[in-house]
């Protein structure tokens, strides 16, 4: 629990137990709680025991949804990015300045993905709507998560189709680089929610040998099968038959999604150039690549054709970030030193840290508010009668005027 002894060594000793502690599972212990709800819940008491023996004021555990994770995401850019702080121009009055909105949420982990914004238009799905009320403000928020498309459990699941169509037990790997090898059990596939399906009937070969090919361009046609395109109840959907409503404003992506593309070095590229990089990269021999990153365990190593491919694939052609909309997604680790991540908006909902009306003095009256004009009018006349007697007092004693 390296975490909790740098906070125990952080926090001064005499608010230890004024610290509350707050404990959020996601998309990883969804997926356990489907497959084996008894061990989900051992693992949640096991970790419980573990943090109640530290001096702080715990306060308990339990598995985010899919739709919380996202919307404390979007919560935690917005508040750090400080688009929830209301202005104090009378609301009797038009705007005087537009809006600058808020910033939509991208996040990415191992076994889910999720995408928060605010829309221009209705979210013709109720389930996927979310309405807060913020420093006095509305908002209505579409978010989604998509539970088995994190880059892990996107890569077992295309694999596990793969698996379907194989000959022999052996695949041709276009996510894979070329020289490397691994041997798949289709057997952990076949225990796994998100993958099961996709195996009904059991293919014969419960071991399955897989070859890098290094293609880019194949693995990208590749990736498509994992995605659900043939049918759609509402004007627009991202995939699986989930509504999508038109992408607002500027994105903010994180988690995996900066990790991903951080080493790939395009964090600040257009989509054209991340494509390129990707094909560069997932053709290089495998020997080359574990030569230039020895650093990096093979495991992960190998995995980043497919990821930054995905990225592509459920971005640009899911999600529908073309090439001038790529522009408008910012790949972030922090913001102003915190972490993006829902972790921060997941403690200020929980502490009430963002209240519904603002704390300090709310907009002005109608009556207050002709007054204070009233006054500045006045001020401002004097100032001006000021001015004129200092600049034109001279000159006028000069000419016999005054």
């Amino acid at each position: 629990m390296h975490c909790m002894n740098k906070a125990k060594t952080s926090v001064p000793s005499r608010e230890h137990r004024n610290t509350p502690v707050y404990l959020g599972a996601t998309a990883g212990m969804r997926l356990l709680s489907l497959q084996n709800e008894d061990t989900s819940k051992k693992v949640l008491s096991a970790v419980q025991s573990t943090l109640r023996s530290y001096p702080f004021s715990y306060k308990g555990a339990r598995i985010l949804s899919g739709q919380e994770e996202g919307a404390y995401g979007w919560i935690t850019i917005n508040y750090l990015l400080g688009n929830f702080k209301k202005s104090l121009w009378p609301s009797f009055l038009p705007p005087l300045f537009s809006n600058p909105g808020t910033t939509g949420a991208l996040d990415l982990g191992g076994a889910s993905t999720q995408i928060t914004f605010v829309p221009d238009t209705t979210v013709e799905s109720q389930g996927d709507a979310l309405n807060f009320r913020l420093y006095g403000k509305n908002y209505t928020v579409y978010t989604h998560s998509f539970l088995c498309y994190g880059k892990d459990q996107a890569l077992n699941l295309k694999l596990a189709i793969d698996a379907q169509g194989a000959s022999k037990g052996f695949h041709i790997e276009p996510c894979y680089h070329r020289g490397y090898v691994k041997i798949l059990n289709i057997s952990d596939l076949l225990t796994n929610p998100c993958t099961a399906p996709s195996l009904q009937p059991p293919p014969s070969n419960m071991q399955l040998r897989i070859d890098g090919a290094g293609n880019y361009g194949r693995c990208l046609t590749s990736i498509q099968k994992i995605f659900n395109m043939s049918q759609c109840p509402y004007s627009n959907c991202a995939f699986n038959g989930i509504f999508m409503p038109p992408l607002t404003g500027n994105f903010g992506a994180f988690s995996a999604f900066y990790y991903v593309m951080d080493f790939l070095n395009v964090t600040n590229e257009p989509l054209e150039d991340v494509i390129m990089t990707l094909k560069s990269f997932c053709s290089r021999p495998w020997d080359k690549v574990k030569e230039e990153f020895p650093n990096i365990k093979e495991k992960y190593l190998s995995d980043y054709c497919f990821s930054g491919t995905y990225i592509v694939a459920l971005l640009n052609e899911r999600y529908s970030f073309k090439n001038e909309e790529w522009q408008r997604i910012h790949f972030l680790k922090k913001i102003a030193k915190s972490d993006a991540g829902w972790t921060l908006g997941y403690m200020l909902n929980l502490t009430n840290m963002i209240p519904a009306e603002p704390s300090y003095v709310g907009p002005l009256s109608q009556a207050a508010f002709v007054s204070l004009i009233t006054i500045c009018t006045i001020l401002a006349v004097c100032l001006l009668l000021t001015g004129f007697l200092i600049y034109y007092k001279p000159k006028c004693l000069h000419k016999g005027i005054i």
